[in-house]
């Protein structure tokens, strides 16, 4: 029988509940906005919206082995049934962000710096295809700090929040603020589940903790590194009046965030079995 006190079965729950069609959103009233934007606003929402697009379609193709490799472990059927929710919803994201091109008649964005080619090109897909040959605890808490702490819980939630104090707060593009924001909400489950198993295998082997920060350590820099080269191209005037290094200092606080959550599990873990 499923477990219903688990919090991934829960996460799954809410994904059937909230399930939303990118074909749905009348980008109309955005097309207009755009067209009157000038062009380095343009440039700087395109510069986003092709992180982002750059980003789904990586996770879209690399978030395979994570499912395959909670299913070699067996007992985890809860997990396992989350995982096909966050895969569906990933395609899903590379269909809003493709849609959205497509709807605004964008151009390719500009070629990816090279702090986001080695994250989304080289460190995402090696942590992840990894799994197919070493399954281990640690190989999992490698690739789950890569995608769903990193990836998702500092890079991705500072790209909604460039969205939000590009677009939002001058009342610019509705539909894509509200496109952003369901996807968003999505990953905020995905985001939610990457605790709950690192949190899991923490437990298991607390020895863990060491391989995590590791990982942390090596990935946040490239992360921030990610957030200063999407502004550097605008010198010291940012379209809508955007401030570097209030973004990093955002950045910042979501890996503080994240961290936090699994040091206190980590604690009471501790402070239960000393």
């Amino acid at each position: 029988m499923l477990d219903e006190t688990l919090l991934p079965l829960s996460l799954y729950h809410k994904a059937k509940q909230l399930v939303w069609d990118p074909r749905d959103i009348d980008l109309s009233q955005d097309v207009r906005d755009w067209q009157r934007m000038g062009e380095r606003e343009r440039d700087i929402i395109l510069r986003l919206s092709g992180q982002f697009m750059g980003g789904e379609v990586a996770v879209t193709h690399d978030l395979a082995p994570l499912l395959i490799a909670i299913r070699r472990q067996g007992g985890l059927l809860e997990e396992e049934m989350f995982l096909t929710t966050q895969l569906f919803e990933e395609s899903k994201h590379v269909e809003w962000f493709d849609r959205w091109h497509s709807a605004m008649g964008a151009p390719a964005a500009a070629a990816p710096s090279a702090p986001y080619r080695q994250l989304f090109a080289v460190e995402l897909p090696a942590a992840l295809s990894r799994l197919l040959r070493d399954d281990s605890p640690h190989a999992q808490v490698e690739a789950l700090a890569t995608y769903h702490i990193i990836i998702e819980g500092v890079l991705a939630e500072t790209g909604y929040y460039g969205y939000a104090r590009a677009l939002r707060d001058h009342g610019l593009m509705p539909a894509t603020v509200r496109g952003v924001e369901l996807v968003q909400r999505d990953e905020a489950r995905h985001i939610a589940y990457g605790l709950y198993a690192l949190d899991r295998l923490l437990r298991h082997e607390p020895a863990l903790w060491d391989v995590l920060m590791n990982r942390l350590n090596a990935l946040l820099p490239l992360a921030l590194e990610v957030v200063n080269e999407t502004f550097a191209p605008y010198g010291d005037d940012v379209p809508f009046g955007l401030d570097p290094s209030e973004f990093i200092a955002y950045a910042g606080e979501q890996f503080d965030h994240r961290l936090g959550a699994l040091e206190r599990g980590r604690q009471r873990h501790l402070q239960q079995h000393p």
